[in-house]
């Protein structure tokens, strides 16, 4: 099979298994609006996105190693393996023992033993889930993440809308729903063929540590860029310029997102195939122009789908958005396409991170994320002063886009291959363009956006077409 096909393939089986959970997902934030109060809903995001901070601290970022170096024949799976959950049990020995610290937290208050049997179930999870990625059983990969997000809604149902448990009942559903996802894989994939103290490798351990420590900064600074925002939006009530802050034009900030989700949703989709291909496609000779034809055909379905989500931000923000429970909510449509454009420049962002991953290169990663992090909280500090809402989605853009730039640079230092800049360029201009129509929407500007859709879609086809052909050629 060709590497096109079976980056299509891939790409094709993570889809569908990412789709059933996904409307899972939309129906357990219906369950959680309906049964949480306003204050325990900010807690359990608080303790969400503690638990997502803390893990690739404690794990050291290992299971991105195991997905690097598992896929690369010239390692030993065990050894690779073994070498992986040793370090994160030495992880989870040591968040006990620091275990006290989370006190110092007002929201984790009653929660802490919670929290931390949390990070561990969860680190359980994405280490089995990321072996099996790596021993390329990609249909495993994608059907326990259906039956990991069933279980989870169904635990759900049972602890926080029938039990009534509130935040206790979420962070139960989500332990035992990761737990027994990790031991579902560990029995289906026989996992525990693959741990074998006897063939610890201390060599592999250190290699795989070089590689991944450089991503737990990559991974806490890629938190702020995404958080930080909300935060300045929240609290700088009575500080700004701007009247447009507070805990409601948060709530909007929020909820304008909503749209700008599912672009990201379709750009994790393609990474986690592109992510193995590019791995194993590293040491070819072709890979020059495989980089280019896939990343490419990548920019353009994804400048695509960003011009139809932005033609239609009104009616998807309208489904996404339940107005009669947040009638104030009803004008976060108008931030919502440029935060499209952002999260379309974050996608090609996590394009690029996978030739730092393919060459070893995790520290070039970090840098940039570095250089975004920093933008951000500066940007967000002058323009949500003056802008409010407004300048927390043109801060959000500025930063990704000063990732891009270095990266693009950066990136085919390692491995070159061809971009075209004046296409990126113009369609950013055509996307702002349109994204200017949609904020103000009078009706004399439809056929403007039509044109440029259309636009859109001739401009972009060639480089999609060329890359369909290599998938359906023969070989």
């Amino acid at each position: 099979m060709n590497k096109y096909k079976q980056l299509a393939m891939n790409t094709a089986v993570f889809a569908i298994g990412s789709f059933g959970s996904k409307i899972l997902l939309l129906l357990l934030n219906k369950l959680y609006t309906h049964n949480l109060a306003g204050a325990d809903y900010g807690t359990k995001a608080l303790l969400e996105n503690t638990a997502n901070f803390i893990i690739p601290i404690v794990t050291l970022s290992i299971a991105e190693a195991v997905i690097r170096y598992g896929l690369d024949r010239e390692f030993d799976k065990t050894e690779i393996f073994t070498s992986a959950c040793l370090t994160e049990l030495a992880g989870m020995l040591g968040l006990v023992l620091i275990s006290p610290l989370l006190t110092l937290l007002p929201y984790a208050d009653g929660y802490v033993l919670y929290l931390i049997i949390y990070i561990a179930a969860s680190s359980f999870r994405q280490l089995s889930s990321q072996f099996v990625r790596a021993r390329g059983m990609v249909r495993l990969f994608a059907l326990d993440g259906i039956i990991a997000t069933l279980t989870l809604f169904c635990f759900n149902l049972l602890f926080v809308s029938v039990m009534g448990l509130g935040i206790m009942g979420f962070m139960l559903s989500v332990i035992l729903s990761d737990f027994l996802s990790g031991v579902f894989l560990w029995v289906t994939a026989k996992l525990w063929q693959f741990f074998n103290l006897r063939l610890y490798n201390g060599e592999i351990t250190r290699l795989m540590l070089r590689f991944s420590i450089p991503m737990i900064p990559t991974a806490v600074l890629w938190i702020v860029t995404g958080f930080s925002d909300r935060l300045f939006v929240r609290y700088m009530d009575g500080m700004a310029v701007s009247a447009d802050v507070g805990e409601t034009a948060a709530g909007i900030y929020e909820a304008s997102s909503k749209v700008p989700n599912l672009i990201s949703m379709v750009s994790t989709i393609f990474f986690q195939a592109w992510n193995m291909s590019a791995i194993t496609e590293n040491n070819s000779k072709d890979r020059s122009n495989f980089y280019y034809r896939i990343f490419s055909a990548y920019q353009s379905l994804m400048f695509l789908a960003a011009a139809f989500m932005i033609a239609l931000v009104k009616p998807l923000s309208a489904i996404l958005i339940d107005y009669s429970v947040y009638p104030e909510y009803t004008l976060a449509y108008k931030y919502t396409p440029v935060l499209i454009i952002a999260v379309l420049m974050m996608s090609f962002n996590q394009f690029l991170s996978s030739i730092y991953t393919a060459t070893q290169k995790t520290t070039h990663s970090f840098w940039s994320s570095l250089a975004a992090a920093v933008t951000n909280l500066i940007l967000n500090t002058v323009l949500i002063f003056y802008f409010g809402v407004h300048g927390a989605v043109a801060a959000t853009f500025s930063s990704y886009l000063v990732c891009y730039i270095i990266r693009i640079v950066d990136t085919r230092k390692l491995i070159p291959f061809k971009v075209h800049h004046m296409r990126f360029v113009l369609n950013l201009v055509i996307l702002f363009a349109m994204s200017f129509a949609a904020i103000l929407e009078p009706s004399f500007l439809l056929p403007f956006q039509i044109v440029l859709l259309l636009f859109m879609c001739v401009f972009n086809a060639q480089a999609i077409v060329q890359t369909v052909k290599k998938v359906l050629k023969r070989g």
